[in-house]
């Protein structure tokens, strides 16, 4: 059962604490343990970097065979399911056809005679994709990670993902891997996986930009390398805030918000109604359902600790609360979703009407399931074709035109008192 509360005041700042105590630091032992563990990998480079992998992965590994061949690529295509292939293959069809529409246009301005400026959109020249593995081995976020920087023009993807004792991958997640477009995929995980591709080894290239999720050690090693090259960002637990009028579907609704909780004890469900009926038919959906999840002891955890029920006057007022929260995941299962659409201004991904469930988005619709969490809606976007390119401008004048300028550039310059500036425009004009 989830606790059932009035969305006045009191209410909502019941649920804003509930999430900022989900939002902790990370320990200190972690940091010193990773930043250890980064030293190393930049100081000794393999050596190092199969150290560890041998130490915690597998023994079995060395600099000869950390490279993924084709070989293992084609015998991981016999061991997957004919059903599994095609769906991928579908959802990467609906992923690109999503992202192409995001793609930039340079651009150039010139509209007086001697005058030439403009901006160029330059691809990152490689890119590496961290894939956890084990229990949390998702071929979904590969195709989310990696169709949007081919689709930028990226030169090199190379994805690492942590290799089992067998020396073997899981093949879903390489079959992914190799539709997706991935150039090289290496096998390593853990922190010192972000360290090689951080600050590259003899055998690992280095890279521009590191992205995909991972434990607490790959997290606070993206943290730690950020600046040394770009990361995506920092995921916190999965959230899922479902807004419902009367016209909901209870089943629909405890549905979706137990697809949320099956992620971890962290992870956040919530649902803002303005129907009492719906918030207690809610809960006995969910009492019915359980009952047949696998994961439902991880299911209970995190509603008992993290989910509620809001009650409130009306939509307007739901969403409010929606933008308040700035939910990861933001279903609108109401009469109208569309019409309600422009109101709702912090979110990582808005899911329309009854039949536009939150995992249509995880696996298959098309727009990135990469999102920002923890309230980061606020001023972060989805994992995009932009994450995966950088911007250059340019500018020319002729002679003529910059004597037109000198004087004011020049006065510019002695407000501020760069001397060298008003000098670089003086010798020109003279």
């Amino acid at each position: 059962m989830i606790k059932i509360i009035k969305g006045d005041k009191k209410g909502k700042e019941e649920y804003l604490n509930l999430l900022k105590s989900r939002r902790t630091e990370v320990d200190s032992e972690v940091v010193k343990t990773v930043s250890n563990m980064l030293s190393d990998i930049r100081e000794n480079g393999d050596s190092s970097l199969i150290g560890y992998t041998n130490k915690f992965d597998s023994e079995e590994l060395n600099a000869g065979n950390i490279l993924v061949t084709k070989s293992e690529i084609e015998a991981a295509y016999n061991k997957v399911d004919k059903k599994f292939l095609e769906a991928i293959k579908k959802a990467k069809l609906n992923i690109e056809k999503f992202h192409e529409k995001q793609k930039h246009n340079s651009f150039v301005i010139a509209d007086e005679a001697g005058k030439i400026m403009g901006q160029r959109y330059i691809p990152l020249k490689r890119v590496g994709v961290y894939v956890p593995g084990g229990t949390a081995a998702y071929p979904s976020s590969v195709l989310m990670n990696i169709i949007p920087a081919k689709i930028a023009g990226v030169d090199e993807v190379v994805m690492v993902t942590p290799v089992r004792e067998s020396l073997d991958i899981n093949p879903n997640v390489l079959v992914a891997a190799d539709i997706a477009g991935a150039d090289k995929i290496y096998k390593i995980g853990g922190a010192q996986a972000i360290g090689a591709l951080a600050y590259g080894t003899e055998t690992i290239p280095k890279v521009d930009k590191i992205v995909g999720p991972g434990n607490i050690y790959v997290a606070t090693a993206k943290k730690l390398v950020y600046g040394e090259v770009d990361i995506d960002m920092i995921a916190g637990p999965s959230e899922i805030l479902v807004v419902s009028d009367d016209s909901a579907n209870p089943k629909f609704v405890a549905a979706d918000l137990m697809s949320q909780a099956e992620h971890d004890k962290m992870a956040s469900a919530a649902l803002v109604t303005t129907s009492i009926e719906i918030a207690n038919k809610v809960n006995e959906e969910i009492e019915i359902q359980i009952k047949d999840l696998k994961r439902r002891s991880i299911i209970e955890e995190s509603l008992k600790n993290n989910g509620i029920i809001i009650v409130v006057d009306s939509v307007n007022d739901a969403i409010d609360i929606g933008n308040d929260i700035a939910p990861e995941h933001l279903e609108l299962c109401i009469k109208d979703p569309f019409s309600y659409l422009p109101c709702v201004r912090n979110a990582g991904s808005v899911f329309l009407g009854h039949y536009s469930p939150e995992p249509l988005g995880d696996y298959f619709g098309g727009p990135n399931h990469v999102l920002p969490t923890n309230g980061t809606a606020r001023f972060y976007s989805p994992l995009s074709v932009d994450d995966f390119v950088k911007k250059s401008s340019y500018i020319y004048y002729s002679e003529e035109e910059l004597l037109k300028a000198a004087d004011s550039i020049m006065t510019i310059a002695e407000k501020e008192g760069l001397t060298a500036h008003r000098n670089s425009i003086a010798v020109r004009k003279n």
